[in-house]
């Protein structure tokens, strides 16, 4: 033992483990993070936990003559006193409890003395930040320290700049906080099973980004966990881990209130309703109707069957081509009427039978294609038969559009979703520092050099007045793609001045897109057929169009002519009525 309280070996573990810590920290601030890595230590009890937090934060000693006299700490990026003996406004080092935390009880009087230095600078801090002193007053000790405990590592709150946690029994839950890097046991564990709960609960990834180029993206980096002194058996050997530089994060946000005039709203759309006629039904196919059978859509034509001995054989479908055509048209408008024209609980309308087989006809005549040894007969099987469906009912609502309403469902619970409310922080490194007379968030974070384009572009066009990308705002259109309902998040929302006046603009939903799957065209259908016409019949969120941008090099010119349409509709809808 020495005067310190501490035994030699357990003061030599501290500071060869704090030594790492250094480079760590060093590390951290030469990259630009701000927020400290975090060292905890476990200890067994209240009294041991005592001398480890005085022996790395410093303490004042009582002496004899009633005067105190202060003892720094050893570890100098721990210490909660500056060299002269003032106490740091923010603490560096945290005595916990967690049991005592986690029961819901007071405080113990013995835990709460030794914690009051802490709990006052807190306090003090609450109310620096609010500016009310009586926020200070009206959280308890308990409320206080769950708070500083709960927000280690986490920017703007009260744990942001603790460094260090001295924890009195080991964590009995998992702890989200993702600055951890340093551990240590001071307490003796029975099992190995116990250190790896400890080990388990404090440790989280530090990046969840995923890798974004070569033979690994779309995976999560590696990271690695030293541990000394207990022998996992699950590691061959130890891997060294050198200590990675956090990436640097971001703040994505509504810029308030000096961008508030730049705010836009937009509905929450569950479902549509479609008023279907029940006499004469017609249907307008288009681009978006052609359904083309690939191997990438309906798996490989050909596959290789070769046992361990013996002669392989290729199983191919040419059976398929058997198929007669007047079959697969009766199981394709069986299906079509049985899931889109029957309501739950009723009986199918067999009358409508042979319209639409006449018009599932149309489209299997002109709107299917097959390609790399498919056959038209694959649509006997029920997701591809789903997805032949859904393009035959939007061709036949598209045909709908100006004479049946289209009713979008709105999400009864928030109904209306804005750019207000935005929020979030991520580490990408390609995002747009956005124009502050354009966009009401302050970054736009990008998936594609093709959106910086078109950010560019709308931020320099005339006729723009806002817009904003749908990351972390919430917009989402239902649609379904087979048998499976899905959620679309189009890419821009865009404020466009078309001729009525700033009190008057046009919501102009914006899709960039390169490669154009079988699932895009059911989102621009959906976007043409459903959605849009759904909205602008509520009336209440202002008119809508939909615009998908496919070419990089054109998105100048496609963005003015799809703004020019539409200006072009409107005015031939007004000068089509009637003078009164």
């Amino acid at each position: 033992m020495t005067r310190s309280g501490l035994p030699v070996e357990l003061q030599t573990a501290l500071e060869a483990l704090y030594g790492h810590y250094r480079k760590t920290f060093d590390l951290w601030q030469a990259s630009g993070i701000i927020v400290p890595p975090c060292f905890i230590i476990v200890c067994q009890n209240t009294s041991i936990s005592k001398l480890v937090y005085d022996y790395v934060s410093g303490f004042t000693r009582q002496n004899e003559d009633a005067s105190t006299t202060l003892v720094n700490g050893r570890l100098e990026l721990f210490r909660n006193f500056d060299e002269y003996g003032n106490p740091f406004a923010r603490p560096n080092t945290l005595l916990i409890d967690s049991a005592q935390l986690e029961s819901g009880e007071a405080l113990d009087d013995n835990f709460r003395a030794m914690a009051a230095d802490e709990i006052e600078r807190f306090r003090r801090e609450i109310v620096e930040r609010t500016g009310d002193p009586r926020q200070a007053d009206n959280i308890t000790d308990n409320d206080l320290l769950r708070e500083v405990m709960n927000t280690v590592g986490k920017p703007d709150r009260l744990g942001e700049s603790i460094r260090c946690v001295v924890s009195v029994s080991m964590l009995t839950e998992g702890w989200d906080t993702n600055t951890v890097t340093h551990v240590l046991g001071v307490r003796a564990f029975g099992t190995q099973l116990l250190c790896e709960q400890v080990i388990g609960r404090a440790l989280r990834r530090q990046s969840y980004d995923l890798i974004e180029e070569g033979p690994d993206e779309g995976l999560f980096n590696v990271e690695y966990a030293d541990v000394l002194g207990i022998p996992f058996d699950f590691t061959a050997k130890p891997v060294v881990a050198p200590p990675q530089p956090p990436r640097q994060t971001i703040q994505v946000r509504a810029v308030r209130p000096e961008r508030d005039a730049l705010e836009i709203r937009f509905p929450r759309v569950e479902g549509y309703r479609v008023e279907l006629p029940e006499e004469r039904l017609r249907a307008e196919f288009n681009a978006d109707s052609i359904l083309e059978l690939t191997p990438d859509l309906v798996g490989p034509s050909i596959t290789r069957n070769a046992g361990i001995i013996g002669e392989e054989v290729d199983l191919n479908l040419e059976h398929l081509e058997d198929m007669r055509p007047s079959t697969l048209l009766f199981h394709v408008t069986k299906r079509l009427l049985y899931t889109k024209w029957r309501d739950p609980g009723e009986e199918p309308k067999l009358h409508l039978f042979g319209q639409l087989k006449r018009i599932t006809k149309d489209w299997l005549d002109s709107c299917l294609l097959c390609k790399g040894g498919s056959y038209p007969a694959q649509l006997m099987y029920q997701e591809l038969a789903d997805i032949a469906c859904e393009r035959i009912t939007a061709g036949i609502t598209r045909a709908l559009v100006g004479e049946r309403p289209i009713k979008a469902l709105p999400d009864p619970y928030n109904p209306v979703g804005s750019t207000m409310h935005v929020n979030f922080n991520t580490s990408k490194k390609r995002r747009w520092q956005t124009d502050p007379r354009r966009c009401h968030l302050n970054w736009v974070v990008l998936d594609s050099d093709w959106e910086a384009e078109f950010c560019r572009v709308a931020e320099a066009h005339p006729r723009v007045r806002a817009y904003v990308k749908n990351q972390g705002l919430g917009l989402e259109v239902p649609y379904r793609f087979g048998s499976e309902t899905r959620k679309y998040l189009p890419d821009f929302i865009v404020l466009v001045d078309d001729g009525h006046g700033d009190d008057d603009l046009l919501h102009l939903i914006v899709e960039i897109k390169g490669y154009r799957r079988e699932d895009a065209k059911e989102k621009k259908a959906t976007m043409d057929t459903y959605w849009v016409p759904g909205v602008n019949h509520l009336g209440a969120q202002g008119r809508w169009a939909f615009a998908e941008l496919t070419e990089v090099y054109q998105i100048e010119a496609d963005f003015e002519a799809k703004v020019e349409g539409e200006f072009n509709k409107i005015i031939e809808a007004v000068a089509a009525q009637p003078v009164a």
